[in-house]
């Protein structure tokens, strides 16, 4: 017996967009946000809702089988979601649907009591799938792989049970014995329905619209919506069904054309093979009209729905990487206002702090008239302090100038063996290196470097200097030379109290003191930043390897010449 009730097979999409709201109030984030709702939008999907019933039920009833695709739920649903603005809304939506459906129901020939029973069941179908989509996928952005998961799960496959179930009261009122048979074709229909009519009215954004619209991407978009009728051909042609032929074509739309796209093309497949299968010239021929229907809804359901969850993953990765894409150049764009910033502060500082040093050394000097023993001290005071603020200058114009990208280096050849000799005899001259022994290790001959000669030495430099002043107690710094592969590996190490893991970690910030700022050791924090930066333009890498309790050494690979 024929049901003329929830399946249909014709359809048409829903107006674009592809957030919602929670409960109807909450606007999903993305592109579009929530469609404000227009005066007609309930009237004109009314129109077509009940547009739709009537043909589903008159191309059943013309094959002599039941609908296999109803597309007035996918419809309903995917409008209500795009243009609910609240429970006002959500009412006279709801109103608009019921009397359409109703309306349907009667063209299709439904008498009155009937054609209610259905109506009320579809509409606890609607009103499900709506609820639990504004419940488990609030945003309704199908440009994400959880929003299309949960989606296709609650509002598709859940929201049409309840329905499905109320529908056999229906059934057995009209004598029908197999209600088995009538439950799964209910099911799989309004699933099917909602599955491919929802999704592909959520996905239509205006964003995905504008893309899809531009010159090329439409003649991209007509020539692979064009290969869907003959992949199909080529696929169901032959006695044996070959679905897996059209998986590639999918595949490249889903790549091509997003979730819109591969939307689209899923309603074009299900027309083509629940619509064959209807009227006895689908793929499967075996079985009975009612099964061969099945088939089909499952091919789609099963075999093809999947490719949407591949586009919305796709899209997802690319809205990720787009977001971090821009948030490279808006670091980018910090850094560079940071290291113009230290540079300006730089010159300000140098000015001033150059004529601090040149009153301070004439007042200690007595060119400024005669001064007492405290005097002379609190003048040397003033030129030690002073001196250091120039230094630490000098150091925040080089690192401002590093990752500007301001400093240039020469790379040419360079022997490492004098190279740390040289640091040597200059740190020895440090008043910290008086109790410390500073040694000069090379193993092995042809210890020649690719580097910038002056820069390296300043990197070694301050590697000493810092060994000097952090790990002096150890008496002794060890300068090592030696050949690593292709590169010239150069070590700098102390026997002092050493580094913890997570002080080693924090050790190349810049302003990092690891807590030592209120100690009596001089520093800034810039040194070992400027270090790292330095090597880095000269090729090579740096690191530490310390321990608590076992000292520290930092190594530098350069590039052998």
């Amino acid at each position: 017996m024929i049901l003329s009730r929830a399946l249909n097979i014709d359809d048409q999409p829903a107006s674009p967009s592809t957030r919602g709201s929670e409960a109807g109030h909450r606007p999903g984030h993305g592109g579009d946000g929530l469609e404000a709702s227009h005066p007609l939008t309930p009237v004109l999907t009314g129109v077509a809702v009940a547009v739709l019933v009537a043909m589903a039920i008159a191309y059943g009833r013309s094959a002599g089988l039941v609908a296999g695709l109803w597309g007035a739920s996918g419809v309903a649903v995917a409008v209500w979601l795009r243009t609910s603005r609240g429970r006002n809304s959500d009412m006279t939506f709801a109103g608009v649907m019921a009397i359409s459906i109703l309306i349907g129901e009667i063209i299709a020939g439904n008498k009155p009591p009937l054609a209610l029973a259905f109506t009320v069941v579809n509409m606890i179908e609607i009103v499900a799938a709506v609820l639990l989509a504004r419940r488990f996928s609030p945003t309704l952005n199908l440009s994400s792989l959880n929003g299309a998961v949960s989606f296709l799960f609650f509002a598709a496959v859940l929201a049409p049970i309840p329905a499905a179930l109320a529908s056999l009261v229906v059934l057995m009122q009209m004598g029908q014995t197999d209600l088995w048979q009538g439950f799964q074709t209910w099911w799989f229909g309004h699933a099917l329905g909602i599955a491919v009519l929802g999704s592909m009215g959520l996905s239509l954004t205006r964003t995905t619209l504008a893309k899809l619209l531009k010159p090329k991407k439409m003649v991209e978009a007509v020539i692979l919506f064009g290969l869907v009728p003959v992949f199909y051909y080529v696929a169901f042609a032959g006695n044996v069904p070959l679905g897996f032929v059209l998986l590639p074509l999918l595949l490249a739309i889903a790549v091509r054309l997003g979730v819109a796209g591969i939307a689209f093309t899923l309603v074009i497949l299900t027309v083509l093979l629940v619509g064959s299968a209807m009227i006895g010239q689908g793929p499967y021929a075996q079985g009975s009209p009612t099964e061969q229907v099945l088939m089909a809804q499952m091919l789609v359901l099963i075999g093809y729905m999947p490719v949407l969850l591949v586009a919305s993953l796709l899209e997802e990765r690319d809205l990720l990487a787009d977001r971090a894409r821009l948030g490279r150049e808006r670091a980018e764009k910090a850094s560079e206002a940071k290291s113009r910033l230290l540079a300006n502060v730089a010159h300000e500082i140098k000015s001033p702090v150059a004529g601090i040093i040149g009153i301070g050394d004439l007042w200690r000097q007595g060119h400024l008239g005669p001064i007492t023993p405290q005097q002379t001290e609190m003048s040397e005071m003033l030129v030690t302090t002073a001196r250091q603020v120039e230094t630490l200058a000098h150091d925040l114009l080089d690192v401002a100038r590093a990752e500007s990208g301001a400093v240039r280096v020469e790379l040419r050849p360079t022997d490492i063996p004098g190279l740390l000799e040289d640091v040597r005899r200059i740190c020895l001259l440090r008043p910290d290196a008086e109790t410390v022994a500073i040694e000069v290790v090379c193993e092995g001959d042809g210890l020649i470097a690719v580097a910038d000669s002056q820069r390296f030495a300043q990197v070694v430099t301050n590697l000493t200097v810092n060994a000097l002043k952090y790990g002096g107690s150890g008496g002794r710094v060890i300068l090592r030379a030696l050949r690593e592969d292709d590169c010239v590996r150069v070590e700098v190490s102390d026997f002092g109290p050493g580094l913890s893991v997570q002080k080693q970690a924090q050790l190349f910030e810049p302003f990092n003191r690891l807590g030592l700022e209120r100690s009596t050791v001089e520093g800034h924090g810039v040194g070992l930043a400027l270090a790292k930066r330095l090597v880095e333009l000269q090729g090579g890498s740096i690191g530490v390897i310390s321990a608590p309790g076992e000292g520290a050494t930092f190594w530098i690979l350069l590039p052998k010449a």
